[in-house]
């Protein structure tokens, strides 16, 4: 191993993988910290396609973007030390805390004797949270919490202060000129529908009738967001029955979806990965919760609770990451009106600062 910093600066390697809204929690935390610590530099290594997060990033956090499927088994991970010593380092966060990482930074706290943390995610407090019987209904840390607790526990406390990818401007969206109309003072809407799991998401017959009811409205466009055959095909149905509707999949990358989200006045979704994409760029969310719930500490980024649209029922949360199946098999927890969820929206929107047409 290459002989390690032992200057006052130091260099961090944080490792996370997946998933992408969990990769997206980790921005405010390493773009806060970064600033924080101007003098230390700050790897951050993940799969590839996840370097389009890094938006106008500090100049001492860096990317490194790697393929999973180069690096199997135990030989595989210790090639990756090895490729990764080479940056010299002198601590290592583990911000995901499985055991591909947690082989990893063994590597890296024995054989290259660098100071290592990983984080605490609280699994029992989750499963005691998700409980069938005598469930523990508190609010959880979140998640932002157990990643700045990790540098914390490197000796690199911080508060931190991050508000959007784009500091207080939006993102350029001029290359979308031709299917993107000028905003102008018309009230620009994101509509996110599906989720991985079903138990988290929101019955598409009732999203339809919330499309349905927006589209009604006065200085209103709506843009859908989604990814793949299944969910495109969907969206297209909708834009074909309802005016003022704009599907923007497949039409950009995450970069390209995080510039036009900066403008929107609000985003619908579920908890999802496009919650905390919204939450990047400042963008508020209407987030709807069926068998999840933000007591699970995975509420996006300084969003606000009262923006969270869920039934109080005993069952729910039945499960942390809604891949649960519903033990009654009807999915009440998301019997929730559309009209919820419209009026949720002109609560939010209609105090919005105007735009300049």
């Amino acid at each position: 191993m290459a002989q390690r910093n032992d200057s006052a600066a130091k260099t961090v390697l944080i490792t996370r993988f997946s998933a992408v809204g969990d990769i997206a929690m980790t921005i405010p935390i390493l773009y806060s910290l970064s600033e924080a610590y101007p003098e230390h530099r700050f790897i951050f290594v993940s799969r590839e396609r996840f370097g389009q997060f890094f938006i106008n990033k500090p100049k001492n956090l860096d990317f490194i973007g790697i393929n999973l499927n180069d690096y199997k088994g135990l030989g595989g991970l210790y090639r990756l030390y090895r490729e990764l010593s080479a940056q010299r380092p002198d601590m290592f966060a583990d911000l995901h805390d499985v055991l591909r990482t947690k082989i990893l930074r063994t590597y890296f706290r024995i054989l290259g004797r660098v100071k290592v943390a990983s984080i605490d995610k609280g699994r029992n407090e989750k499963k005691k949270l998700v409980k069938e019987s005598c469930k523990n209904k508190s609010q959880l840390k979140s998640t932002f919490e157990r990643y700045r607790e990790v540098f914390t526990h490197l000796g690199l406390p911080f508060t931190p202060k991050f508000t959007s990818l784009f500091n207080d401007g939006k993102g350029n969206i001029d290359d979308f000129a031709t299917i993107i109309p000028k905003k102008g003072n018309d009230r620009w809407i994101g509509i996110a529908p599906f989720a991985r799991h079903k138990g988290k998401i929101y019955p598409l017959e009732k999203m339809e009738e919330v499309v349905a009811q927006l589209s009604k409205q006065e200085r209103t466009k709506i843009f859908f967001f989604g990814n793949g055959p299944k969910e495109e095909e969907v969206i297209n149905h909708w834009c074909s029955k309802y005016s003022n509707t704009i599907s923007f999949i497949g039409k950009s990358n995450f970069n390209g979806e995080l510039r036009l989200i900066s403008h929107l006045d609000a985003m619908i979704c579920m908890d999802s990965a496009n919650m905390h994409i919204s939450s990047l760029v400042g963008t508020p969310v209407i987030s709807i919760w069926g068998a999840t719930s933000p007591l699970a500490g995975f509420l996006g980024w300084k969003q606000d609770k009262t923006d969270c649209i869920e039934l109080p029922l005993e069952c729910r949360p039945c499960s942390i990451f809604g891949n649960k199946p519903c033990k009654f098999g009807d999915y009440r927890c998301m019997n929730i009106p559309p009209e919820s969820i419209t009026e949720r929206i002109a609560h939010k929107t209609d105090n919005r600062k105007p735009q300049n047409p």
